[in-house]
């Protein structure tokens, strides 16, 4: 299957060395919950800044954060880095992967991205900002598997969701998204070698063993595609509600498994998660 890029990837770390210095000096913009340091034209740093307050906000009430707000104040504002381009971007954080065009770093509540990017302001921003509130809600340290980071972030993305969902319902149907058990143990942002064929295993209809062979840029986008999918079937299935309790859960030290049986009665072990994911997408 030649799948194309249906997401703008951005990838969220808990260390990176700082900013390298760029030609240009910063310019700043801020407001409540934000800081946004620039070099180009104002115009684009100020709508950001708007999009940010209200990507936050509806964020912090998704994932019930509200009562966690002032955590996003004064010195503790989220400082978002906009880059001339994208060659800028890579250059000043030596290692990253050439498909990344964004990022947020937990540690020090910064997301770093570039200028004029096609979507920035409705995908890659909200995306990198709820990769930072979902943090601070269960806890840098807690041992969380990527697809959950990133399929939280890929669903405050809002845009574009319908076709998200249709998309993994036919890879479904092709019996080639991964296994729970894949997603699981799969970290995304080790994966950088674009000449590399996956073997992987496949989630199929009929709960059958197959393998299926992936490109790095198939492997990519079916894990984006399938963590969103995996967040839409908890959301959809039970609510922000449960899924609220399901953080409070992972905050508190519970693994997924331990912290999925608490929030939802109804998944008591990883293969219900799975039937019951699989029963979500059959009814798409």
């Amino acid at each position: 299957m030649n799948l194309r890029a249906v997401c703008l990837l951005g990838i969220a770390l808990f260390f990176i060395r700082e900013a390298k210095c760029i030609a240009e000096p910063w310019k700043e913009l801020s407001s409540t919950h934000f800081i946004v340091y620039y070099t180009g034209e104002e115009e684009f740093a100020r709508d950001t800044l708007e999009k940010a307050e209200v990507y936050y906000n509806r964020t912090s009430s998704d994932l019930g954060y509200q009562r966690y707000q002032a955590f996003w104040t004064w010195e503790k504002r989220c400082k978002i880095y906009i880059y001339p381009d994208h060659q800028s971007y890579l250059r000043a954080h030596g290692g990253l992967p050439e498909w990344s065009h964004g990022m947020a770093v937990y540690k020090t509540r910064k997301i770093l991205s570039y200028a004029w990017h096609e979507n920035f302001l409705d995908l890659l921003l909200p995306h990198e900002i709820a990769h930072l509130v979902f943090r601070d809600f269960v806890g840098v340290q807690a041992d969380i598997p990527v697809w959950l980071d990133e399929g939280v972030a890929q669903w405050e993305q809002q845009s574009g969701k319908d076709r998200l969902k249709s998309m993994a319902k036919e890879l479904y149907n092709q019996n080639s998204l991964l296994t729970v058990s894949d997603m699981m143990s799969l970290d995304i942002r080790t994966i950088k070698d674009q000449d590399r064929v996956y073997v992987r295993s496949a989630l199929t209809k009929d709960s059958g063993d197959q393998r299926i062979l992936l490109s790095t840029n198939q492997l990519v986008n079916i894990f984006y595609i399938e963590s969103v999918s995996m967040i839409g079937f908890l959301m959809e299935s039970f609510g922000a509600q449960a899924f609220a309790a399901f953080c409070r859960e992972l905050r508190d030290g519970k693994n997924v498994q331990e912290a999925l049986r608490s929030a939802y009665p109804d998944l008591p072990t990883m293969e219900d998660f799975e039937n019951q994911w699989k029963a979500y997408l059959e009814e798409q």
